[in-house]
């Protein structure tokens, strides 16, 4: 259940600040989701990289990125000499940001694979994931660090996620439209153009955000204070603390099946068009659009029926849900005939799209209030040690991707051929990666989170006044 607030005696986040931070939270998913949803595809279709080497690359790009988060997180989780003066997360953000953008690019242009021997461009995507991924790792811990500090009550939280997810739904998918309407099977310079306009855009929202990330006076404070006072520990002591609570660890496997779920689906989207589908990507526009409609307009009644009835009962409400939604699409095929399951990707689509929607609303919700527990225990804010250590969790999603597409490629001689018409065998394989596994993990996640998960009403409270006590509220 929700709980009962006094934010009278404190300031509360501006609007501006909370869309800020929002354009935040479009770069890093749109770079975690939508810029990446492609990448498989180019790389063993457009560029020719053997699928085994493919799943090797993805799993060495899997695992550098579980343990550098965390780590890296811990490292710059400090108070330094520009804190008091800059803040301890807004420089980190502003000095990772470039660097992203620039290996980002790179990744989609490697050397011509005409000319390049093909363990060559196996090594340029492991070097240039691993580069773009050591400085994303900075920002994105610094960016949601900063949403756990500078929004530090319920009302906000869910205020300015709402705002974000509003912020991700609309842009994101603009991004992903002209993407889609871009991208042409078996041409490599589409997908080159698409990724630098991405980098453009993404480049111009980063102003945006540097704009509202400055950290008053209190919070810089706080953190110095608190880190001043608090009894110095390691880094795996530090992991064991937070390990060590229950509503933590349940939220990460929560993040984790999430992560697990919607990037196996996303990265099998244009398998889908491309092989299941039989249909241009651009086909992928009129639903991406009706589904944005659907994500947007339910919104306002989850964030509502979140302040009603708390942040656990919405968010498992909506895993299971959006679950149940993915097992139409074992079924829609081309055999229904032209435009009859057309129009039912459509209506599932828009159907799928409502309980996406509070999903996204309660996932940075869930991971604050959790972070704000483990900071109790620990005696100061170690957010971007948490973020990073929630980042880990969600990279297993990349190598349970890279695992799972190998098999059932493999199992079902998929064809790489861009012209390729795939076998019945194959067109079920991208089938269950892209909509049976993504729904049984969804459902079984919601109702675990649902039994265990316990960080409401009463408790809740009490960690509130806690947090105050110890003076880690903001």
């Amino acid at each position: 259940m929700a709980i009962e607030e006094d934010l009278s005696q404190w300031e509360i986040a501006s609007t501006g600040k909370m869309i800020s931070y929002g354009i935040g939270y479009v770069i890093i998913n749109f770079l975690l989701g939508g810029a990446f949803l492609t990448i498989w595809y180019y790389y063993e279709v457009e560029i020719g990289v053997n699928v085994a080497l493919m799943g090797i690359a993805f799993g060495i790009f899997a695992i550098w990125n579980m343990l550098n988060d965390p780590l890296v997180g811990y490292l710059t989780d400090k108070p330094l000499k520009w804190t008091k003066r800059w803040g301890l997360r807004a420089p980190w953000v502003v000095i990772s940001a470039i660097p992203i953008l620039i290996f980002f690019l790179l990744l989609w242009i490697p050397p011509d694979p005409e000319t390049t021997p093909e363990i060559t461009l196996f090594l340029w995507f492991i070097i240039m994931t691993c580069l773009f991924d050591t400085f994303f790792s900075i920002y994105n811990d610094h960016v949601y660090g900063g949403f756990t500090n500078q929004f530090p009550s319920e009302y906000e939280r869910r205020r300015a996620f709402a705002i974000a997810t509003l912020l991700m739904g609309g842009l994101m998918t603009g991004m992903n439209v002209v993407g889609s309407a871009l991208i042409v099977y078996g041409d490599r310079s589409s997908f080159i153009t698409v990724a630098i306009f991405y980098v453009i855009v993404l480049a111009i929202l980063n102003v945006i955000l540097f704009a509202g990330i400055k950290e008053s006076e209190e919070m810089k404070q706080m953190f110095i204070t608190a880190y001043e006072k608090a009894e110095k520990i390691g880094f795996f002591k530090t992991m064991k603390k937070a390990l060590g609570t229950k509503n933590f660890r349940v939220s990460l496997a929560g993040y984790t099946c999430w992560s697990i779920a919607a990037v196996l689906a996303s990265v099998s989207g244009i398998f889908i068009y491309k092989d299941v589908w039989q249909l241009p990507l651009s086909y992928s526009i009129p639903p991406l659009l009706i589904g944005l409609a659907a994500f947007l307009g339910a919104i306002p009644f989850w964030s509502n029926y979140a302040r009603k009835h708390g942040f656990k009962k919405c968010y498992w409400t909506c895993m299971v849900l959006y679950g149940i939604g993915f097992l139409p699409m074992l079924f829609i095929s081309r055999e229904m005939g032209f435009p009859l399951f057309y129009i039912l990707i459509i209506i599932f689509g828009f159907i799928g799209a409502l309980p996406y929607s509070g999903i996204v609303i309660m996932l940075m919700p869930v991971a604050s209030d959790t972070y704000d527990e483990v900071a109790t225990k620990i005696g100061q804010r170690v957010d971007a040690t948490m973020i990073g250590l929630r980042t880990f969790f969600f990279r297993v999603a990349y190598f349970v991707q890279a695992i799972v597409f190998f098999t059932v490629m493999t199992i079902t001689a998929y064809n790489p051929d861009p012209k390729a018409v795939q076998t019945p065998l194959a067109v079920w394989g991208i089938r269950v990666q892209a909509a049976l596994i993504p729904a049984i993990i969804f459902i079984v996640m919601g109702l675990i989170f649902r039994q265990f998960y316990t960080l409401e009403g009463a408790e809740k409270e009490a960690l509130v006044k806690k947090l105050k006590d110890m003076k880690l509220y903001r």
